[in-house]
């Protein structure tokens, strides 16, 4: 068994050889080059203070013993924070509750650094009193407000500001700072061209809009001493119109590292990229930016930290092979499985939980939501001090009706905690509807995780039966404890003339296979099914036309999965209609009527029903006369996205 181990052991060093080497920044060892870089929460206290929540959300991190993690970050100035509950470093009163988030970050094994940030025009609050500042009096991308600009007294504040931050950071205990230049935020500003329209010597030229970054950082410089590593993280590339090139900033990167910057962080993207860039979703392969943290390399001889959806280790551990980089960043790979790392180390690297990039509950509910840090895939992230660890002193006999996302991660959790657990579920096989959901473009990711998650519930020992239906007469006979229902939706067959034609199918008949594509083909229903049906269909018909009878597309364009799929459609010539309601369908043509006024489409020789789903809920009312306890969780209460499905499933297990 020792000799097992042992090889096991050996194996994993051979295949992770790179990554899991030693390195340092500026003679602060590391253990390894696994990063996790700072990302928001909101879990912080109202007052700006560290709060047991984030500590709890840190800590759990730690246990994986990554070389370094760099905590959120943290307003080094009062106007520059763009929530409350952001973290302040901007006054002394911080540094004891600072001290507990790197005590806590130390305690798991990985060095300590925190992002020093200055939200400078996104900062919504601020420009809704009129106190928000930039380098000019440009409109934020995202609110369209404009700052005010920044006096050169304003700059003197604001440098100073960023150098006594990071002296408290090092008060505090922490073994880095971090300087956030990148993605839209304040000295991402000064480089870009359209946030940045100075004249003085701040302005004008890629030289001179990264002047007020260099003294930046050799204002830091100056007060924490040579010896105390300081990293800058830049978006190398704007990606935007009108923004600063990966050609501009190479250029100026080394005036960077000789004001005083130890290492580049090398991201992409600013707020208000299209397509939610640094967040990447699934449209982009994992590890896709490390190409430009090999550019940063050939023009700075100091350590470089690649960014770019970085989920799998044996990419990871190629990059630093090729020298692209010497550390990575694994951000959200850390929310949707804090111990990926450690079952690496293991050898379980078919127990890795791999995130899908989905952004639902680390980007979205965030950003749109304003609620604090969740994962679609992961019920634990953000919710670490409610989160049962303890098995059950009474195990019940559990009984979960439905093996889509709600139903398994419900059986999971019930298992976990020491239930006995059976999942029922009518179909030939589990998934519910991500069987459907995987197969457009870029979403196969979405198969992966629910194959994995169903692996994981059968080898927790959890009965799974499919093709049969938990009804009435077996619960009534079986008598469990308690039964989940996750029996998700029906589909809506909308009132339409027409509707019953031979060549009227719904889109989970396109997506499975059973019906194969048309040639010109109408999709009735814009929503999420209607328009990842047409993405799946787009390069395998003549003409496709989308019909929603919204006005405006139910698919934001804000998500990053929404930008891309309504950029795909369009760039594959697809015609979208809303505002339009389908009156009729006839042998070869559809009617619509778009603000009064019908149109006929023609030819259609193919028609897809794609209007949602409502929720399937017989069995509530049927424990309900049993007086059996339940819970709906899921579609089975409305349908709806990942996040709520897995959410629902884990706190109906955990209120077992």
């Amino acid at each position: 068994m020792v000799k097992g181990r042992s090889t096991v052991k050996e194996m994993i060093v051979e295949r992770l050889a790179h990554l899991l080497s030693p390195t340092a920044i500026k003679g602060m060892e590391l253990a390894n080059r696994v990063v996790m870089p700072p990302m928001g929460t909101s879990l912080g206290n109202r007052d700006a203070t560290v709060s047991d929540k984030l500590l709890a959300y840190m800590g759990r991190r730690a246990q994986a013993r990554p070389g370094l993690i760099i905590s959120e970050i943290a307003a080094v100035h009062e106007s520059g924070s763009l929530i409350n509950t952001e973290l302040g470093i901007y006054d002394d009163r911080f540094i004891p509750g600072l001290k507990r988030l790197s005590d806590t970050i130390h305690a798991g094994g990985a060095r300590a650094g925190i992002q020093l940030h200055h939200g400078g025009r996104e900062c919504f609050f601020l420009l809704n009193e009129g106190r928000a500042m930039g380098p000019s009096a440009e409109p934020s991308l995202i609110y369209g407000m404009p700052p005010k600009e920044m006096s050169l007294d304003d700059m003197r504040i604001i440098r100073e500001s960023f150098a006594a931050a990071a002296v408290r950071a090092r008060e505090a205990g922490f073994d880095m700072v971090e300087i956030h230049g990148a993605h839209g935020y304040l000295l991402c500003q000064f480089l870009s061209p359209i946030a940045n329209r100075r004249t003085d010597e701040y302005g004008s030229t890629m030289k001179n809009r990264a002047r007020f970054v260099v003294e930046v950082i050799e204002e830091v410089r100056r007060r924490v001493g040579n010896e105390f590593p300081v990293s800058l993280r830049l978006s190398i590339d704007e990606s935007i119109r009108g923004g600063y090139t990966e050609e501009d900033m190479l250029t100026v990167i080394p005036d960077f590292v000789r004001a005083g910057a130890d290492v580049i962080h090398a991201s992409l993207g600013t707020y208000g990229t299209p397509g939610g860039i640094t967040s990447a979703p699934v449209e982009f392969e994992p590890g896709f930016n490390a190409f430009r943290a090999r550019k940063v390399k050939e023009v700075v001889d100091v350590p470089v930290i690649a960014v770019g959806r970085f989920t799998d280790l044996s990419v990871a551990d190629a990059v630093i092979g090729r020298k692209d980089a010497d550390l990575v960043s694994f951000g959200r790979q850390f929310l949707a499985d804090p111990d990926f790392l450690v079952k690496a180390r293991d050898g379980r690297f078919e127990d890795i939980r791999t995130c899908i990039a989905c952004n639902q509950g680390c980007i979205e509910r965030l950003m749109f939501e304003g609620k604090t840090v969740r994962c679609a895939i992961n019920p634990e992230t953000g919710q670490e001090t409610i989160y049962p660890k303890e098995r059950v002193a009474r195990p019940r006999r559990v009984w979960v009706a439905g093996a889509g996302p709600a139903g398994l991660t419900a059986a999971y959790e019930a298992s976990r905690l020491g239930h006995e657990v059976t999942v029922f579920e009518r179909e030939a096989d589990a998934g519910g509807q991500l069987l459907y959901a995987a197969r457009p473009p870029f979403k196969q990711v979405y198969g992966s995780w629910i194959t994995w998650l169903e692996g994981q519930v059968r080898r927790s020992g959890v009965d799974v039966r499919t093709g049969v239906t938990l009804d009435a007469e077996t619960i009534e006979r079986g008598s469990p404890d308690f039964v989940v229902i996750a029996t998700g939706g029906e589909k809506i067959v909308p009132g339409i003339a027409g509707i019953n034609l031979p060549h009227v199918h719904d889109a989970w008949e396109i997506l499975d296979g059973t019906v194969p594509p048309g040639v010109n083909v109408l999709v009735i229903g814009g929503g999420l099914i209607g328009m990842e049906t047409a993405d799946y269909l787009c390069s395998k018909v003549t003409t496709l036309t989308v019909v929603e009878a919204l006005k405006h597309s139910p698919v934001s364009k804000l998500t990053s999965h929404g930008y891309m799929l309504h950029r795909r459609l369009r760039d594959a010539g697809c015609a979208l209609v809303f505002g339009g309601a389908v009156t009729m369908i006839g042998n070869d043509f559809v009617s619509i009527d778009v603000k009064g006024e019908e149109r006929r489409i023609s030819p259609v020789d193919q028609v897809v029903v794609a209007v949602g789903l409502s929720p399937r809920q017989e069995l509530d009312g049927i424990c309900e006369r049993l007086g059996i306890p339940h819970a709906l969780a899921g579609d089975a209460v409305q349908p709806r996205r990942i996040i709520e499905a897995t959410e629902e499933g884990a706190l109906a297990a955990w209120k077992i």
